[in-house]
């Protein structure tokens, strides 16, 4: 990328797609943020409105996405992330995932620009395979409740590796796993910032089933770095990018409250349908290809993401 250019980010409203913003714009590339605001939150990139390479546009990409002028790379971070919230919207969900990825993919192929797939590692669905490469296909329930956003991005994969087939379009996926930071938001229902929210405020931490499923959770800087080298490569096949440090949520649960400086206490209540038993990323992919691994480790992240907690809290 060089100063000259200009990127298209959906979803730019939202919690990771509000920090690339951050990144472009600081590095002097123009950024058109998409983004309909259904969870994104325009407090997100507020800050940045009145830089001249930032531009703001409202709408809805499951309807349609236009964009004046010419654009270099598209990236397409828009979906909802959170149980909470594609639990909430599943149509949205999945509308955004496929006519979503249909439009985005169409406007990058109209300006001849590049295209990142922002997927999940809920592609991976409940693993059979410990821990998850990039080669491995999955286990995940279609008609699950979860399915509406683990099939979207599945759908949107696939849509994407048929534009570059079809098309000749340059693509790239990457495959995100848990990552935590500024602006996550208190409602988001996953498990850190639910734990970050509880300990400072005194409540106990709500943990599911015995709390020996486990996760990997990475630093939102860590990420974006990920992305952007990824966007810059010739990797076509997906990515992993997550931090490779797995924890059982019932000790993720007791370090957050730890940190926080708050009394450990725990409820325990039933598992969600589907809860994946267990997630780390292979990151093999992500460091010889792209030389990119994570800096931060969990309790730094942790430490870094409770004090902005604090000035919301």
């Amino acid at each position: 990328m060089t100063i000259t250019e200009r990127v298209v980010i959906t979803g730019g409203a939202g919690f990771l797609g509000s920090h690339l913003c951050d990144r472009f714009v600081d590095e002097g590339v123009e950024v058109a943020c998409v983004d309909n605001l259904l969870t994104g939150r325009r407090r997100n990139v507020e800050h940045i409105f009145n830089n001249t390479a930032f531009q703001f546009i409202e709408t809805d990409i499951t309807k349609d996405i236009s964009v004046d002028g010419p654009v270099s790379a598209v990236l397409h971070f828009a979906s909802p992330a959170s149980p909470t919230d594609y639990l909430r919207f599943p149509i949205q969900t999945l509308k955004v995932g496929a006519l979503g990825t249909h439009n985005a993919l169409g406007l990058a192929k109209a300006k001849r620009a590049r295209f990142l797939l922002a997927s999940t590692s809920e592609a991976y669905g409940d693993p059979l395979e410990h821990p998850q490469s990039e080669d491995y296909w999955g286990n995940v329930n279609p008609i699950g409740p979860r399915g509406v956003y683990d099939e979207a991005k599945r759908f949107a994969e696939a849509m994407t590796m048929a534009y570059h087939r079809a098309h000749g379009l340059e693509t790239r996926i990457a495959r995100i796993f848990n990552t935590i930071g500024p602006r996550m938001r208190l409602d988001d229902g996953r498990a850190v910032p639910m734990f970050i929210t509880q300990a400072l405020r005194g409540q106990p931490s709500t943990v599911h089933g015995d709390g020996s499923q486990t996760r990997s959770v990475g630093y939102v800087s860590d990420l974006l770095e990920g992305v952007v080298r990824l966007l810059r490569s010739r990797v076509i096949e997906p990515v992993n990018l997550g931090n490779p440090e797995e924890v059982r949520i019932i000790d993720l649960a007791k370090m957050i409250t730890r940190l926080a400086g708050s009394d450990f206490g725990v409820t325990f209540v039933e598992r969600p349908e589907d809860d994946p038993s267990v997630r780390r990323p292979d990151i093999t992919r992500a460091r010889t290809l792209l030389g990119w691994e994570p800096e931060v480790g969990l309790e730094e992240a942790l430490e870094r993401t409770i004090a902005w907690f604090r000035t919301i809290v």
